[in-house]
């Protein structure tokens, strides 16, 4: 897995080019708990640093960015109905969504498990 300085998880699927996106459990306590997620559509074209998702949690509401350039391939629409799943298992079943991306490359410029601990002491 890569992770980003945004508190995004990249775990690699199938091949090199779809990845799955989650917010990580740093990520995750720092949000609180998620009462509402507006997930993006399946298709959805989507570049660097767009807004993919919103999480109203608490009183806050945070727009999740697009960590590379690609296409949704799957949205996690489960958390529709159960928003707090995001919260509870943040690096499991409440991934967020699925991406083809169009430069596997770019995986190599994100944190590796170890750099992103060291990153969030």
């Amino acid at each position: 897995m890569k992770f980003t300085e945004e508190h995004l998880w990249l775990r690699v699927e199938d091949g090199e080019d779809e990845i799955t996106v989650g917010l990580t459990t740093y990520g995750a306590a720092e949000l609180g708990e998620a009462k509402f997620i507006e997930l993006p559509d399946e298709g959805d074209v989507i570049s660097i640093d767009d807004p993919v998702v919103v999480i109203e949690a608490d009183d806050d509401a945070v727009d999740i960015l697009a960590p590379l350039d690609g296409e949704v391939t799957e949205a996690n629409t489960r958390l529709i109905d159960a928003p707090e799943i995001i919260t509870e298992d943040p690096q499991g079943n409440g991934w967020l969504f699925k991406m083809s991306i169009d430069d596997p490359d770019a995986l190599e410029e994100f944190m590796s498990e170890a750099v992103y601990q060291k990153y969030t002491r």
